[in-house]
């Protein structure tokens, strides 16, 4: 066990932890944050995305203790439901989910995409969320909704 630090949506926490533990694990079950989801514990499926550092990381695969003191983005820390952030409206707006098992890997996947990219073509967007497993179609809806999030954060 050791003691490791984690800057999560803005907050230093510290977690007493096994460190080789999962980052999904401690963000879930020690940390009470359950917007990244357990989908294939393999790094395939995106549903447990989070940001470290304004990129994408699996969060199943990631050992705790290799995001010590890094900054950490979860779903919950870009926005609140009093204060959705625009991805998060317009994903609502768009009615983009069904099951929405995948929506944590689409949004933060879109959140980055988006800071890098303010206007990306409807192409780029489906290059981006490639990587990112929905097994319920829609993807549509989600293109939509990401295109909408981008008009309004210009």
């Amino acid at each position: 066990m050791a003691k490791i630090s984690l800057k999560v949506n803005g907050h230093l926490r510290v977690v007493d932890t096994d460190p080789d533990v999962p980052l999904l694990y401690v963000l879930r079950n020690d940390l009470g944050l359950n917007g990244p989801r357990f989908g294939c514990g393999l790094s395939q499926c995106g549903a447990c995305t989070v940001i470290i550092n304004k990129k994408t990381v699996r969060s199943c695969m990631m050992p705790v203790s290799a995001v010590h003191n890094q900054i950490i983005t979860t779903l919950e820390g870009l926005g609140s439901v009093a204060h959705p952030h625009p991805l998060q409206k317009a994903f609502v707006e768009e009615q983009a989910a069904q099951c929405g098992f995948c929506m944590n890997g689409i949004v933060m996947t879109a959140k980055v995409l988006l800071d890098a990219n303010p206007h990306p073509s409807e192409s780029e967007i489906k290059q981006a969320l490639d990587d990112v497993l929905c097994r319920c179609g829609s993807h549509l809806r989600v293109v939509r909704a990401i295109q909408r999030a981008a008009k309004e954060m210009a």
